[in-house]
């Protein structure tokens, strides 16, 4: 219901954007990846249907990711240069998007392998599924980007509440981490450095300067400027600049004149392009989702420490599968403006479907507070 209602505000505030060129390009394909994610969940009535677009997902992802871990290990990869399944730098295979997008199919791609039905757990699917939660790893450091590294952090943290022995895990993962280090690309740590002061990039600096203007368009233009309502902006800013004077570097604080700029946030991207509504809209469509998933993942937590039962152990697995995915997508979309990417419609199509059909088919019934005695004292049957 929050997605039709998503899509339909959408469709209105193209028909006002500031921009109706543009605005209707980028909805021809919105308007694609909301109605497939609102007929999803109509279609997944089952366990297998679950379980295979789950399994489509993560294959759909791996055809790109093992081509970029490869390369990644061959060359090292580069900032907007790494070429993957095609040569493009838009949609999914622009850097940060995949990244971030790799970073969140872990957690499916574990559930598969523990739980799936249709690739039986078995030594060579551990290791195909080991070596492909390795490759999305290799990603962000292929493509040098700061969001991939904080959604791995993320999900890092995340996982501490699914694993058995948690000191040994915090333990193995500082290990690696110091492991890796010395193997990574001299570009690649230069880049992640510029993460802790953003006033001396100018990556960083634009963002925070688009986001303020956003903010201030927002509240002129509440119910939002449509699709690409960023082309209409321009703004100066100041930034920190590295000056050689015949040897000794000094820094100088410039001013930058840009226009035109991308949102750089997901948030950011619904507040200007659908305004408040639009934002609130996208915000509780994510937030209930988050919700759902907890609520799935506590109650087959519960059960399975109180009245244990076969065939539940996949269920509470997927949804907190399906709920770390969305968190590494809404920390990573702070930095990237993919509020409408289809990978996260589909996502939220799943947790639809997976709410729905638990609910359907192993929902706790309630048992009646007062039973109507029969003649004799003995409770009669249930009419």
């Amino acid at each position: 219901g929050l997605m039709v209602l998503l899509l339909a505000y959408c469709g209105m505030t193209t028909l006002w954007a500031d921009f109706p060129v543009e605005a209707l390009e980028k909805w021809n394909w919105v308007w694609k990846a909301l109605v497939f994610a609102i007929f999803l969940p109509l279609t997944l009535r089952t366990r297998l249907r679950i379980e295979a677009t789950a399994l489509f997902m993560v294959l759909s992802i791996a055809a790109i990711v093992i081509a970029g871990g490869i390369k990644t290990l061959a060359d090292g990869g580069g900032y907007g240069t790494l070429t993957t399944l095609v040569q493009d730098n838009s949609g999914i295979y622009e850097g940060s998007t995949l990244s971030m997008v790799a970073i969140a199919s872990i957690p499916l791609i574990l559930w598969l392998v523990r739980h799936g039905t249709v690739f039986p757990r078995s030594k060579l699917v551990m290791l195909f599924a080991g070596a492909l939660a390795f490759a999305c790893l290799l990603i962000p450091v292929g493509t040098q980007t700061r969001t991939g590294l904080i959604c791995i952090g993320v999900l890092a943290i995340l996982m501490l509440r699914s694993v058995r022995y948690r000191f040994l895990y915090i333990g193995a993962a500082g290990v690696l981490a110091r492991a890796v280090m010395p193997f990574l690309p001299e570009s690649y740590t230069a880049r992640m450095s510029t993460i802790r002061s953003h006033d001396e990039d100018q990556s960083a600096s634009t963002r925070v300067a688009v986001w303020s203007w956003t903010y201030e368009y927002a509240k002129d233009h509440p119910l939002g400027g449509g699709f690409d309502a960023f082309r209409g902006n321009s703004f100066t800013y100041r930034m920190k600049v590295a000056v050689d004077r015949g040897g000794v570097t000094s820094f100088e604080t410039q001013e930058v004149t840009d226009r035109a700029r991308a949102y750089h946030s997901s948030y950011f991207e619904m507040l200007g392009e659908q305004g408040w509504p639009g934002l609130a809209l996208w915000l509780w469509l994510h937030g209930l989702g988050l919700w759902q998933m907890e609520k799935l993942r506590r109650r087959y937590r519960k059960r399975a420490k109180e009245e244990p039962r076969p065939g539940d152990e996949w269920k509470g697995s997927l949804a907190s599968a399906l709920q770390q995915g969305q968190i590494v997508y809404l920390v990573g979309s702070l930095f990237i403006g993919i509020a409408f990417q289809p990978f996260i419609f589909m996502l939220i199509g799943l947790q639809c479907a997976l709410w729905s059909y638990l609910n359907r088919v192993d929902a706790v019934k309630a048992v009646p507070r007062f039973q109507r005695l029969a003649p004799g004292g003995a409770a009669a049957s249930p009419t």
